[in-house]
């Protein structure tokens, strides 16, 4: 199916690895114009190769970006503008926070993870939503966690400020629906990223056991009997920003291969 996204313009933050990564070659894969970021320059470098060269597609560029700092942002914004020519998709990613209960989290967590997990997608949808309105068309996918639908123990900062993003992202699709700008939400489950391997990792010095077993307990709660793949999650990105979707909007999914119980 050609998912319509030949020379769109899409920007992809946190992108050098992980889910960003595979969503990043996915557009690339089909003819879009693609702007990737990270702090690391030098992954930045190896991943914009990586990707050209597995797509066949030269339209793809980097920009270093913190996105816990507005001028780097504003930077991001700048570059994609001027190498891409306009921005018709934007697929907001970022780190998780650190991991811990309530008692183990300070202040200073709280405040990073807001900066981090929160209002950095507040500020590059802020930075897209004018483009895309004025061209009267726009998708936006913000990438959240599973934690959306079912609190994940030991993770209390990411339960708080990824439902924040939901509300977030509910909200602006109503007011910008008419404008043909689509915004959705998608959190991933066990999918094999650096992430989760460090969550795993964590998991298994708490209970004293290898990863491995760690890593098999999961699997026993996931129906499809496995860890997703990153492209596998892209996939389901690239369709929601695709010319296949022109009606679904506001919408929190979940892509876990079945794991959570919550409806």
């Amino acid at each position: 199916m050609d998912l319509g996204l030949k020379n769109k313009r899409v920007i992809v933050t946190a992108s050098s690895k992980g889910l960003g990564k595979a969503t990043a070659l996915q557009f690339a894969k089909e003819g879009a114009k693609v702007m990737i970021s990270s702090r690391n320059e030098k992954e930045l470098q190896a991943t914009l190769e990586e990707i050209k060269t597995n797509s066949g597609n030269q339209e793809v560029y980097y920009t270093i970006c913190d996105m816990t700092k507005n001028s780097d942002i504003e930077q991001l914004f700048s570059e994609a503008i001027e190498k891409l020519g306009g921005v018709d998709i934007l697929v907001n990613n970022v780190g998780g926070p650190v991991a811990g209960g309530f008692a183990q989290v300070t202040d200073e967590d709280w405040g990073v993870a807001f900066e981090k997990n929160l209002l950095s997608y507040i500020r590059t949808i802020r930075l897209a939503l004018p483009h895309m309105k004025q061209q009267n068309f726009g998708r936006i996918v913000n990438i959240s966690s599973s934690s959306t639908k079912e609190v994940l123990d030991g993770l209390i900062l990411s339960n708080t400020f990824r439902l924040g993003m939901v509300g977030l992202s509910k909200s602006i699709a109503r007011e910008y629906a008419e404008n043909n700008i689509l915004i959705n939400t998608v959190g991933p489950g066990r999918i094999q990223t650096d992430r989760i391997t460090e969550l795993d990792q964590i998991a298994a010095n708490r209970k004293e056991v290898s990863i491995e077993e760690v890593r098999e307990g999961f699997k026993q709660l996931i129906p499809i009997g496995r860890y997703g793949e990153p492209a596998e999650f892209a996939n389901i990105i690239a369709f929601l920003c695709s010319e296949a979707n022109t009606y679904m909007t506001g919408q929190s999914l979940v892509v876990d291969g079945g794991m959570l119980k919550a409806l």
